[in-house]
């Protein structure tokens, strides 16, 4: 590993158009973390609804862009559109597989779509702001949690999965200022409005994750031995609780993300060699073990 302090993730980051083999995934045990099935589960209960926000953002920001005149944060803007963009794509192709197993995924990837349709259209130009951006809180430290527990919870799963959710946290990180700095040019003088839709986007983000969460629980048999039962609920309020926690400084009226002691303090080792690694020219859409370590050989 190299001395040198990384740079900090949010400043200029690319768009990576990576398309992963999810088709190749028919047949699969969706249940794909044998390290930690419960994770498995909370990520594909979480990840239903979320290219349909990701949609969402894309049409909030390209409507914002009229607005403003800063050309770094349009940079920014642009690039988060283009990330969000690609993982929309590939996490509704995800949905499909995991509607073979589950049988309501498909409803509730529909019910998402039709919601953030339907707001899209509602909705005023600073409850969209105020929303993508209290939402983007969530995906940026769900990002740091999900990588800072890595060996947990990824080292034995689908290379492929994996994959994907190791480059969707990534980038969750890498542009999780964007929406929270439109805002803030746009209606920064509303500072108890962002606040308020936090906790708004908080309650969206847990009610669907449990939802779906306790419906594959089910479904997988996890419910009907009360030590499995258990497990599985303590972990996946355990982990939105964790997210709520990381949150508080995000209610401060001096928080800014960049400035959040998870990418200031200390940087993800996994985070910073899979960006060098996948700028260099390597290949990221199928990560086992063997590949980890090369990944983190070569920072």
């Amino acid at each position: 590993m190299s001395g040198e302090s990384p740079r900090h993730p949010m400043d200029h980051f690319p768009v990576r158009p990576l398309e992963f083999d999810v088709d190749g995934l028919a047949g699969k045990d969706p249940v794909w973390s044998r390290s930690c099935p419960e994770f498995a589960m909370f990520l594909n209960a979480l990840g239903i609804h979320v290219p349909y926000f990701e949609r969402y953002l894309i049409r909030v920001l390209n409507r914002a862009k009229a607005s403003v005149d800063d050309p770094e944060l349009r940079e920014a803007m642009s690039g988060i559109i283009g990330q969000e963009a690609h993982h929309a794509k590939n996490f509704i192709a995800y949905n499909r597989f995991l509607a073979a197993t589950y049988p309501r995924a498909a409803d509730f990837d529909a019910e998402a779509r039709d919601f953030f349709i339907e707001h899209l259209k509602t909705d005023s130009p600073r409850r969209q702001a105020a929303f993508t951006a209290g939402y983007e809180t969530f995906t940026f430290l769900a990002g740091m949690v999900v990588l800072d527990n890595y060996d947990r919870w990824f080292s034995d799963s689908d290379p492929t999965i994996k994959a994907m959710w190791v480059w969707h946290q990534v980038e969750e990180v890498e542009h999780g200022a964007v929406a929270f700095d439109v805002y803030k040019k746009l209606y920064g003088k509303h500072e108890w409005y962002r606040k308020y839709m936090v906790l708004v986007a908080l309650k969206h983000i847990a009610g669907e994750t449990l939802r779906a969460y306790f419906h594959m629980a089910r479904q997988s048999g996890y419910l009907r031995n009360p030590w499995r039962a258990w497990k599985s609920t303590k972990f996946v309020v355990g982990t939105l609780l964790r997210m709520l926690w990381l949150a508080k400084p995000v209610m401060s009226r001096r928080y800014h993300p960049r400035n959040h002691p998870l990418v200031t303090d200390r940087q993800n080792p996994i985070a910073v060699a899979w960006r060098k690694f996948e700028g260099d020219g390597g290949d990221v859409l199928a990560i086992d073990r063997e590949k980890m370590d090369l990944i983190l050989r070569t920072n």
